[in-house]
């Protein structure tokens, strides 16, 4: 075992995305991860495709891409977590592991003796991590949450989509499980900032993360827009609420992206594009006034922007140091040379199911690096395995487990 996290052990009972996302960075840094599934189900996730994993034969297996994206470097295994002997085991693993991460609904697992209380009894330095769609109390406690639901109840729809009076106006989700994804990385930074915590005290602690507070947390500029006037932002499409020029423009051959910061950079676009006076029309001259004068200065600019094709304007603003660039698909973020360069696309071998496709993190350490062990497992792969090599079972104890459907 390598990386920063090599000495700690993770118990992962959640499932779907917030939570795996979160075990998922854990377990890059070095982390042992053990994923606890339900019998024959298993996470959600294995099932929601197409599209799904194919075999080396070019047939599709039962495990769905959106499994893969969050569930590398992880040991799978099975419980019945309903019977009293799959608690049982759960307990001693939890006996035996530094974090236990769940997104049960709050108190779900009460009833099986597995909620935090029951658990510091038996492992006092035990970090235990609760995700649930609106946290442990308030009025919403008791309800499920999901992305979806809280991108538009927290407010992120309400600012996504073209504006009112466009021919498709109307609120927008944002393409990617957003929330989910902040909430994973939330939670991540919750239980090293707790783990370090008990480094100083030996003592443990309860995290509860929820998504709805995660993503008012990330609405950023525009919540303090709103708490400092009091006025709630309204949807611009891909345009910015206080720096223009910074949106889509159209190109002779598609779209591209300027992403203009400053008066200085505003400048030198206009010079580059021969229109050198709008930098001096006092309606553009400074970012405050082309905020004021949006509506004049787009369709000027938009009628300037179409001369050219995408890639001949990224190549003169580059060179002039102004920020823009192509709007790719997936095909073109991949095939990117920088992207390339960086090698944010792998694959990592499974001796079933051949080469696994993944994503690379981000995260670049210099000393502990992130280290990728282990691809996405099949559902229980590693159930005898974890039950031996953590717990000591003998395998007669572990096939008559098996036999009583426990594991």
């Amino acid at each position: 075992m390598t990386g920063a996290l090599s000495h700690i052990r993770v118990l992962d009972l959640s499932r779907i995305l917030a939570g795996p996302w979160a075990s998922q960075i854990l377990g890059d840094l070095g982390a042992e991860v053990i994923k606890v599934e339900r019998p024959g189900v298993g996470d959600d996730t294995r099932s929601w495709g197409p599209p799904f994993l194919k075999d080396e034969t070019g047939r599709d297996t039962d495990t769905a891409a959106y499994f893969l994206s969050a569930n590398r470097n992880k040991r799978s295994i099975t419980l019945d977590m309903a019977k009293p002997e799959g608690q049982a085991l759960i307990r001693e693993l939890a006996g035996r592991s530094d974090v236990l991460l769940e997104n049960f609904k709050v108190g779900g697992l009460q009833q099986y003796g597995l909620d935090y209380a029951a658990l510091k009894a038996i492992n006092p330095r035990l970090v235990y991590s609760s995700i649930t769609g609106f946290g442990q109390t308030g009025p919403y406690a008791n309800r499920a949450g999901y992305d979806f639901l809280i991108q538009g109840l927290g407010g992120l729809m309400s600012l996504t989509g073209l504006p009112d009076g466009r021919e498709g106006a109307g609120p927008m989700k944002v393409g990617v499980a957003l929330t989910d994804v902040l909430t994973g990385l939330y939670a991540t930074s919750a239980i090293l900032a707790a783990l370090v915590h008990r480094e100083k005290t030996g003592e443990g602690q309860y995290i509860d993360v929820s998504l709805l507070d995660v993503q008012v947390a990330c609405l950023a500029n525009q919540a303090l827009n709103y708490c400092t006037t009091g006025q709630s932002p309204k949807r611009l499409g891909n345009a910015h609420p206080s720096i223009v020029p910074y949106e889509d423009f159209p190109t002779a051959d598609g779209y591209m992206i300027l992403a203009i910061g400053n008066d200085a950079q505003f400048a030198r676009f206009c010079a580059e594009a021969g229109q050198a006076e709008l930098a001096e029309d006092p309606r553009f001259a400074t970012n405050a006034e082309r905020v004021r004068n949006r509506a004049a200065l787009i369709p000027l600019l938009r009628r300037i922007t179409v001369t050219r094709e995408t890639s001949a304007w990224v190549r003169a603003l580059e060179a002039k140091a102004i920020p823009c660039g192509p709007i790719n698909d997936l095909a073109g973020v991949f095939a990117d040379p920088q992207v390339k360069a960086r090698e944010m696309q792998l694959s990592l071998p499974h001796p079933g199911l051949g080469p696994i496709p993944q994503v690379a993190s981000p995260i670049r350490l210099s000393g502990s690096p992130v280290t990728y062990r282990r691809a996405p497992p099949q559902l229980g792969e590693h159930t005898s395995e974890v039950l031996r090599d953590v717990l000591g079972l003998s395998e007669q104890r572990i096939e008559q487990l098996r036999r009583q459907g426990i594991v």
